[in-house]
């Protein structure tokens, strides 16, 4: 979507405009929240919109598009993974129905934390949604922890935006570079804890 599609939403329909192109961006995450929460900050100098209820509007649309990955989720179930995996696809993926089990419990125990901190992410930030489903995270919990981290990262956004003014596309730039590097970082960190686990499993086996 082109900026200034965004741009002329949020002139056009205020708070409405928000929540629905943040709830978009949550299900479709190509589309940066940086830009479009920047933008609504450096909006509220000049405009109607005022900055506590842009950030709820924001909140509510990250909300609603957390929910339906939520129940995207919940349609592909641990059941239907482990169908998978008894299959052709575990033998090439070397993974086993158990092995889903194990990850879903991992979940269980750990999940709001990286619920919480995923809201941090790129990319992350909107497919956290579909394991915590997946694996029958307590919605609640989840909506909890969804809405804590959502909830701080469009208030900093927000705040910047108002505060860079005209400047505002460069700070974005900034943050989205900074995003690139610590989605970089986690999937290092992924990749090096999921070699870690199958080495264990190796030898315990």
């Amino acid at each position: 979507m082109n900026t200034s599609v965004l741009i002329d939403v949020i002139n056009q329909y205020g708070y409405l405009g928000i929540a629905f192109l943040i709830a978009i961006e949550n299900i479709f995450p190509p589309i940066p929240s940086e830009v479009i929460l920047a933008f609504t900050g450096f909006i509220t100098l000049s405009s109607k919109l005022s900055v506590w209820g842009s950030i709820l509007a924001a909140t509510i649309g990250a909300i609603i598009g957390a929910a339906v990955l939520y129940a995207v989720g919940r349609f592909l179930s641990v059941g239907r993974l482990q169908k998978i995996l008894s299959g052709r696809w575990g033998k090439i993926l070397r993974l086993k129905p158990a092995d889903i089990e194990k990850a879903a419990a991992f979940f269980n125990r750990h999940g709001g934390a990286a619920v919480f901190f995923g809201r941090f992410v790129p990319v992350i930030r909107s497919l956290i949604s579909i394991p915590a489903g997946m694996t029958g995270y307590p919605f609640g919990r989840f909506i909890v922890f969804s809405t804590a981290g959502t909830l701080i990262w469009n208030t900093v956004l927000i705040f910047v935006g108002r505060l860079s003014g005209q400047a505002w596309p460069h700070i974005v730039a900034l943050i989205e570079t900074y995003g690139k590097v610590a989605l970089i970082v986690l999937l290092i960190i992924m990749l090096v804890c999921f070699l870690v686990w199958r080495r264990k499993k190796n030898t315990k086996s």
